[in-house]
């Protein structure tokens, strides 16, 4: 599948949804697959006792950094690429798709390079405790190391998504989950004469997965209608598309690292709290990015979509799937909203029978059901202004809501006015909601200067 852009003039309501749901289904599906081998990875490393736990966490928090970085490259180069589809320049976006595999490789080369020579004062910086600075050194270099696969597999994955093909890195997703469950029992606790490698074993299951996952992404990218290998000059593969992209992606990097700052330094005043209230909020922060992934799938199909349609010059239907995503995203999740609601205090009986975490868990998901409809906003209209090429404006609204909202609201609430954690959830609850009308504005008032721009023209014309 290349170009979604269909011939007719006006498109018919149903003929929306059904290509948005062929492109968010098996994207929501690949979401919900990552979180739960993650889950079952957790579980695997958790028998091996609280000292691997906490190596594994840590690692993986300087780990998920590459992760925020690869990404942004890929949203950015995923902009360019569903444009240029649109528009009918398959030439164009298959120079983007090379520059961004190039910059992906690089990256990747570079941050492994970093984790194998650097990996005990990264952690020391991390936080790394003493009695867990072995383990974790041990699992960054065997994790990070190779980390030019992993690199591969997110901007592969991205330019898949960006030709509308959703479901071949959700089946591949798939297969090298199911093979990763495998590969960490085995190598972790080993089968038959083979003893396991223990956390080290953990690290080489997530090596190996990433390496055959690369690969067979590669693979299906060759096999797409971007033609990758044609130009095998210097030129094809580094070059002004490829300073477009990471300018771009500049953006990207940004707010999530605002993101990841901020929640570093509001997680420091909750621990202030209680240790209770703490651990009430980290059931419920697990929970929450469950319920972020019934909006993933829309998230992807805008990007694409309203990508696609605008390199086409199709503005008004470029428009209008936009907030189609944007409206099936929010009915879904406020769905799911409500059913959390209804059973907030069973859901939190499931991670704690402490009567006290329970109801700090209440309090936090009734929260968090009362601001899924703007929550969907946020992440479906985030997603549909990347497809239109701004990347900006995302990174303005969390650093909005997060530092101006957030964080000054966990101070007032939380402390001022002694709420605890619920002054903290509340102050989520407006930054989440600001960010989401904030979005809903930026995005209405950048097609209105697309349409007027594109009327001006055709006036000149």
């Amino acid at each position: 599948m290349a170009s979604l852009v269909c011939a007719e003039a006006e498109l018919t309501a149903r003929k929306q949804i059904g290509l948005i749901l062929s492109l968010a289904i098996p994207a929501m599906m690949e979401q919900i697959l990552h979180t739960l081998v993650g889950f079952v990875d957790l579980l695997f490393v958790s028998s091996l006792g609280s000292t691997a736990i906490a190596a594994v966490g840590v690692a993986n928090a300087m780990i998920l950094v590459s992760m925020a970085i690869f990404m942004a490259v890929g949203v950015s180069a995923s902009s360019y690429i569903t444009q240029s589809i649109g528009a009918g320049k398959t030439k164009a976006a298959s120079a983007y798709a090379r520059q961004a595999i190039t910059l992906a490789a690089g990256l990747g080369v570079l941050f492994g390079l970093a984790a194998f020579f650097f990996a005990e004062p990264i952690m020391l910086v991390m936080g790394a405790e003493p009695q867990v600075m072995g383990e974790a050194v041990v699992y960054f270099r065997i994790a990070g190391g190779p980390s030019v696969f992993f690199a591969m597999m997110v901007i592969l994955g991205s330019i898949l998504r960006s030709t509308g093909d959703t479901r071949t890195p959700m089946k591949v997703s798939l297969y090298i989950n199911l093979v990763h469950i495998a590969l960490d029992y085995v190598f972790i606790f080993g089968l038959g004469p083979f003893a396991g490698w223990g956390i080290a074993g953990a690290a080489w299951a997530t090596v190996t997965v990433r390496i055959v996952g690369a690969f067979a992404l590669l693979g299906a990218v060759h096999r797409s209608p971007l033609t990758i290998w044609t130009g095998l000059r210097r030129r094809d593969w580094i070059g002004a598309r490829a300073r477009q992209i990471i300018q771009r992606s500049l953006p990207v990097i940004a707010e999530k690292m605002i993101m990841r700052f901020g929640v570093l330094l509001y997680y420091g005043a909750i621990i202030r709290i209680g240790t209770k209230a703490y651990a009430a909020h980290m059931i419920a922060s697990n929970l929450e990015s469950l319920m972020i992934l019934a909006g993933a799938g829309f998230e992807v199909a805008a990007t694409v979509l309203v990508g696609q349609y605008l390199g086409a010059k199709r503005t008004r239907d470029a428009y209008s799937f936009g907030l189609l995503n944007m409206w099936l995203g929010l009915g879904l999740m406020s769905v799911f909203g409500a059913g959390l609601y209804v059973c907030a205090p069973m859901v939190a009986g499931i991670f704690t029978q402490d009567p006290e975490i329970v109801r700090y868990v209440v309090i936090a998901l009734t929260f968090m059901a009362m601001y899924q409809p703007p929550l969907a906003l946020l992440i479906v209209l985030r997603g549909a202004l990347q497809g239109a090429g701004d990347t900006k404006a995302p990174m303005y609204a969390t650093a909005v809501g997060m530092w101006l909202v957030r964080l000054v609201g966990v101070y007032f609430f939380g402390f001022q006015l002694e709420m605890g954690l619920a002054g903290v959830w509340l102050s989520i609850f407006f930054d989440v909601t600001v960010r989401g009308i904030f979005l809903l504005y930026l995005f209405r008032k950048r097609f209105a200067n697309i349409s007027r721009l594109e009327g001006w023209k055709q006036q000149n014309e």
